[in-house]
C-alpha cells in the first residue's frame, strides 16, 4: 500500500505537533495531580476535624482577635498581627547581623574571626527557648531592662542571625574569586563588586536555606508567648483556659500559622525563581 507525499507530509507535520504539545500537556498534568493531592487530603483533614464535634461557633467569635483585627487591652496589636510584626523585625535586625557574622567569619583578622565563630557557636548550640529567658530575666540583673516586646525581637534576631551567618557565607564562597579579581582588575570599587557581582549570585545559593529559616522564625515566635506578649500562641492557650476549648483554638492556631508558612514559601519561591533565571538550561 503506497502512500500519497502529501499525506507523509501531514502525518510528519501532526507527529511534530504532538511532541511539542506532550511536554506542555505532562506538565500541566503533573501540576493538576499535585493540587487534586492536596485537595484531596485537605478534604480529609476537614472531614477527620470534622468528626472531633468543635464548636465552630467559638472559632468564629474568636477569630478576629485571633487574626489581630481587634487591639489588646493595652492598646497594641495582637494575634496574627502582632507574629507578623515581631517576625518581619527579628527577620529584618536578623539578616543584618547574620551579614555582619558571615563577614567575620570569611575575615583573615584573627580577632573578627574569632569574635564571630564564638557568637555563632553560643547561638547555635544553647536552646532559643534559654536564650529567650536570658535576655528576658538576666540582662535587668545588669541594669538593662527590656520589654517583652524587645527581648523577644532581641532572642529571635541573634539566634537566627547565627544560622544566617553560615547560609550567607556559603553563599559568598560558592561565588568564583576570579570573577572578584576580574571586577578589580577593571578598576570597578569593592563597593560595586559586591552588590552587582557577588550578592546576585550568592542569592541563588542564600534564598533556599534562608528562607526555610525564615519560616521557622515565624513559628518559633510562638516562644515569646512566655513573656506575655499577646501574640498568636498566646491567645490560643488564654482563649483555651478561659472556654475549656483548647483543641479549638489550638488547631485555629495551628490552621493560621500554616497559612502564613504557606505565605512565605510562596514569597521564597518567587525569588528563586528570579535569581535563577540565569542559570537555567537552554
Amino acid at each position: 500500500m503506497s502512500i500519497e507525499p502529501g499525506s507523509a507530509g501531514l502525518a510528519a507535520d501532526l507527529v511534530a505537533v504532538t511532541r511539542g504539545v506532550q511536554p506542555i500537556t505532562q506538565k500541566w498534568s503533573f501540576r493538576f495531580k499535585v493540587w487534586l493531592t492536596w485537595a484531596t487530603l485537605f478534604l480529609v483533614l476537614c472531614v477527620g476535624l470534622g468528626s472531633l464535634g468543635l464548636d465552630f461557633g467559638l472559632i468564629r467569635q474568636k477569630l478576629p482577635f485571633m487574626l489581630g483585627l481587634r487591639l489588646s487591652p493595652d492598646g497594641f496589636v495582637q494575634g496574627v498581627a502582632l507574629t507578623l510584626l515581631v517576625t518581619a523585625l527579628s527577620m529584618i535586625f536578623a539578616v543584618s547581623a547574620g551579614i555582619l557574622t558571615a563577614l567575620g567569619r570569611l575575615s583573615t583578622n584573627p580577632v573578627a574571626f574569632g569574635v564571630a565563630t564564638f557568637y555563632a557557636s553560643f547561638f547555635r548550640g544553647t536552646p532559643l527557648l534559654v536564650q529567650v529567658l536570658l535576655i528576658y530575666l538576666a540582662l535587668p540583673q545588669f541594669g538593662i531592662i527590656l520589654s517583652a516586646f524587645t527581648s523577644g525581637i532581641l532572642a529571635l534576631s541573634l539566634n537566627y542571625a547565627a544560622y544566617l551567618a553560615e547560609t550567607i557565607r556559603a553563599g559568598i564562597s560558592s561565588v568564583d574569586r576570579g570573577q572578584r579579581e576580574a571586577a578589580l582588575s577593571l578598576g570597578l570599587s569593592r563597593q560595586v563588586i559586591a552588590w552587582k557581582i557577588i550578592a546576585p549570585q550568592a542569592m541563588r545559593v542564600i534564598i533556599p536555606p534562608g528562607g526555610a529559616h525564615f519560616i521557622s522564625m515565624l513559628k518559633d515566635s510562638s516562644l515569646v508567648s512566655i513573656m506575655g506578649l499577646w501574640e498568636l500562641n498566646f491567645l490560643a492557650q488564654s482563649y483555651g483556659r478561659a472556654t475549656f476549648h483548647y483543641m479549638e483554638m489550638l488547631l485555629t492556631a495551628a490552621v493560621l500559622y500554616w497559612a502564613l508558612s504557606i505565605g512565605l514559601e510562596l514569597v521564597q519561591h518567587r525569588l528563586e525563581v528570579k535569581f535563577g533565571r540565569g542559570y537555567r538550561a537552554v
